[in-house]
């Protein structure tokens, strides 16, 4: 199995990286799953620097927030509209509500009968399924834990079936919880939200800082952490030492076009 940095800008997209997204890869019948987890702005250009997106095989949204999920409105162009279109239809994971989510961010027009053209018009691309707590999606057994943040949001966990038998869990945007610790537990890697630098005052349920994502992969006693979604308006070493003073094991920085075998 392994990951590639799409996009790691926490919030909104920075200078040097589209806003989230990760690719998942792995061995599958003869050929290699391509997974992505979240489509945040810039991310859907990006993407062609690893792979034709048309070859993606899931989509998996950890929430409906603008950062995480908007470029599936440029996915949907290109499936639709491009010179290699129609696209197959591909499964996209979420929470519920995902499919209304993108028509009235892709419609201009609020207009009832215009939407639910737009509607019409997305489904014959993409093909909106609710998360379960468990699903098989090609090579991947993958878990979610509803966690703390403002809206539906989900912490993902990616073990792969057969081949490397490795983990992945991807923090999505949360607060401290516990259900993300019990998802991370034992996990080779987990990919963490550190939005905040360490400060007492931070709001609570929302998002973690360094520290708050070092503790919490002690706690799943995982392999690596890998801080990610940290904004443009934070210095990214300055929260990876408050995460080192906090875990015993690996901790690394999210960079763009960076690869991870985990």
């Amino acid at each position: 199995m392994e990951l590639t940095i799409v996009g790691c800008s926490g919030s909104v997209s920075g200078l040097d990286s589209a806003a989230s997204s990760y690719l998942i890869r792995a061995p599958y019948e003869d050929t290699s799953f391509a997974l992505v987890l979240d489509l945040g702005p810039g991310a859907f250009g990006a993407l062609y620097r690893h792979l034709d997106p048309k070859r993606v095989d899931a989509i998996g949204l950890s929430h409906l927030h603008a950062d995480h999920c908007l470029d599936l409105c440029s996915y949907f162009v290109a499936a639709k509209y491009s010179p290699s279109a129609p696209w197959p239809l591909l499964p996209v994971y979420g929470p519920t509500g995902a499919a209304e989510r993108l028509a009235r961010a892709y419609e201009g027009s609020l207009d009832d009968e215009t939407l639910d053209k737009t509607r019409s018009a997305i489904a014959e691309q993409l093909d909106f399924r609710d998360w379960q707590p468990s699903q098989r999606v090609g090579p991947f057994e993958i878990r979610t834990a509803r966690v703390e943040h403002p809206v539906e949001s989900y912490a993902i966990r990616v073990d792969e079936v057969g081949g490397s038998r490795r983990s992945l869990v991807f923090s999505g945007d949360t607060g401290p919880c516990e259900a993300l610790t019990e998802l991370a537990a034992g996990a080779d890697l987990l990919l963490a939200e550190a939005s905040f630098l360490d400060d007492p005052d931070n709001p609570p349920r929302l998002h973690l800082s360094g520290r708050a994502a070092a503790e919490t992969a002690q706690r799943a006693g995982v392999g690596a952490l890998l801080l990610t979604h940290i904004p443009p308006w934070h210095d990214p070493l300055q929260v990876r030492a408050e995460a080192a003073r906090h875990f015993d094991g690996r901790v690394e920085l999210a960079v763009a076009g960076a690869t991870w075998p985990t």
